[in-house]
């Protein structure tokens, strides 16, 4: 688990309930900026590892997630 989600729903309840203050208004734009970088991290690892093949098992892998993987194309 992303180690900010306890507080960014903890500020959250807060909001709904008596709402911020300017200082946890600020940390709250924070902490949902760290999740989402994390989340986009772990996407943009889980993509790195990622091919993609035809119904006959081909390697069809789209070029820019190639250069992305640091792999060139092999041509047959």
């Amino acid at each position: 688990m992303i180690a900010v989600l306890p507080r960014i729903n903890e500020l959250a309840n807060k909001s709904k309930r008596t709402g911020l203050s300017a200082e946890e208004k600020a940390e709250q734009r924070q902490l949902r900026e760290e999740y989402l970088q994390a989340v986009r991290g772990a996407c943009d690892a889980t993509l790195l590892q990622t091919t993609v093949k035809d119904p006959l098992g081909n390697d069809v892998t789209p070029d820019k997630l190639r250069e992305a993987q640091g792999v060139t194309k092999l041509y047959h």
